[in-house]
């Protein structure tokens, strides 16, 4: 492709693109697909020949947007926002054109350096402590994030000895019952076997982690000669949005020796808000921090912004130095060699794209688009209250609210399929106090008051159809209004719970 078509091509992607968000709330937010029509669709091998790029773009038109759950969709409230953005895209673009490989600071000096810079610029944006500044790095995900960190923490723990014996020490590590899956697969791939995950329990009013039933863990560990290695907090579950007592937390690992690390993937960059900043209390406590700006702070996937303090542990546990990357980087503390920061070798830079995003909108500009998700749903949620038919099953201080008929669960998890499945409207579901309870997610970077107003409209119509056909409605609990915690995370994986139909996983 000359640089003229690609000029050509190029202006033909984003009219496209410019086109597709214009009218996506024309489309069906989910597709009508069952699992193997799409590739059906598709030839059994690539073309002997190359094609026009006019009939590439026609067949993502004519075969792919037609299979996609669109994301972007202003009626995608399933989820947490995976929002994304016109300053996001063109940084992405810039991004693919110049194909970095930013493993070593010799090796992208640039953007290694920007990458520093739009961290620490985002810790500051979140008010997050000094202690962070010089250590931050832009990983895929959060889930990638709490490896990283449990195998920092476990040479800081074990050293060379984690290196040579690995499992062979009883090490352990603890998360509420309300903790990220990630947390478990982290403790999976880590070698120390899901027995050394224990599952902390959660407060009743709100679930989050009880420092009590910690300290009670912890301590048996410890007398039982197991090794207390890593404990994951939580800033905004993702089943509740549930704010784990990260200051409590936090002393009582500085009080073993135990690496703190918070997860804050969607909830973190809520902080971008003075008024929010509360959810931070305690975290300069913490060894390592994740938040998730492709999430909701208007950046595309995948960025995930991570924070470790101790950069020797994390140095020792990740550098290996083969002669081909021996003495590629000038001693020098500036130069930072992201490979020591991450697991693979290879770094994908995603700086340019937070870069622009973060001075296309500015502080005030993402403080704005924050408050926005956060008063709908309140409004939201002050709809639900003032139907008695409904009621609000756990606070709701982001832009999560979780709410259910009263009426029993078979009820509830219909109103959700038929909402689901109509193609105007996404919501998911999680299991609230062993009760099914309905989430919608606001935030998205094109869902507006009137698309919940919408929304709810549905809602309410499907259930009085409901109800007019469905047993005795059960009556409202005692406290229901906040609502009692699950016995763990079990947002469902089948949403939709169609057969022949699409599933969407969390």
């Amino acid at each position: 492709m000359s640089a003229e078509e690609f000029r050509r091509h190029g202006y033909a992607v984003v009219d496209w693109l410019a086109r597709y968000w214009t009218d996506l709330d024309q489309r069906p937010v989910t597709p009508d697909v069952a699992p193997g029509q799409v590739a059906a669709s598709l030839p059994e091998r690539a073309p002997e020949h190359g094609e026009p790029f006019e009939d590439l773009l026609a067949d993502v038109d004519r075969l792919i947007t037609p299979g996609l759950a669109h994301w972007q969709h202003p009626m995608f409230l399933g989820h947490f926002p995976m929002t994304n953005s016109g300053p996001s895209v063109l940084g992405e673009l810039l991004t693919a054109g110049l194909n970095p490989q930013a493993m070593l600071w010799s090796a992208n000096p640039a953007l290694t350096e920007l990458e520093g810079v739009v961290c620490d610029w985002l810790a500051d944006l979140l008010g997050l402590p000094a202690s962070f500044r010089g250590n931050g790095v832009l990983q895929d995900t959060a889930s990638a994030g709490v490896l990283v960190a449990l195998t920092a923490a476990l040479w800081r723990r074990g050293g060379e000895d984690w290196r040579r014996h690995g499992a062979g020490t009883r090490y352990t590590v603890y998360t509420s019952t309300e903790g990220n899956c990630s947390i478990a697969k982290a403790v999976r791939v880590a070698g120390l076997g899901e027995d050394r995950l224990r599952l902390v329990d959660v407060d009743h009013h709100a679930p989050a982690m009880r420092v009590d039933h910690l300290r009670a863990l912890v301590e048996a560990d410890i007398a039982a000669g197991n090794v207390p290695v890593m404990v994951a907090a939580t800033v905004g579950t993702t089943s509740t949005t549930a704010v784990d007592p990260v200051a409590e937390i936090g002393e009582l690992c500085r009080e073993h020796g135990i690496w703190l690390h918070v997860d804050a993937a969607y909830a973190g960059v809520a902080a971008v808000c003075p008024e929010m900043r509360w959810i931070h209390h305690g975290v300069e406590l913490a060894d390592s921090y994740c938040v998730n700006p492709h999430k909701w702070l208007l950046t595309g996937l995948d960025c995930g912004a991570m924070w470790v303090t101790d950069q020797r542990a994390l140095t020792a546990a990740m550098t290996t130095t083969p002669a081909y990357l021996s003495g590629s980087t000038a001693p020098h503390p500036a130069a930072v060699d992201l490979r020591d920061r991450q697991l693979p070798l290879g770094h994908r830079s995603r700086a340019l794209k937070l870069w622009f995003v973060l001075r296309w909108y500015g502080a005030e500009g993402l403080r704005a688009h924050i408050r926005e998700g956060i008063a709908l749903a309140r409004d939201f949620a002050a709809k639900v209250r003032a139907d008695d038919r409904f009621e609000i099953v756990a606070p709701h201080p982001f832009g999560l609210v979780c709410f259910r008929l009263h009426a029993d669960d078979a009820t509830n998890a219909e109103l959700l399929r038929r909402l689901t499945t109509s193609g105007e409207l996404l919501l998911s579901h999680t299991d609230v106090h062993g009760r099914h309870t309905l989430r919608l997610a606001t935030g998205g970077t094109a869902t507006t008051s009137a698309h919940l107003d919408l929304a709810w409209r549905k809602i309410t119509d499907i259930a009085a159809d409901l109800l007019a056909v469905a047993p005795d409605a059960e009556a409202p609990r005692p406290g229901s209004a906040v609502g009692q915690p699950s016995a763990g995370l079990r947002v469902q994986e089948d949403l939709c719970g169609v057969e022949g139909g699409v599933h969407f996983g969390q």
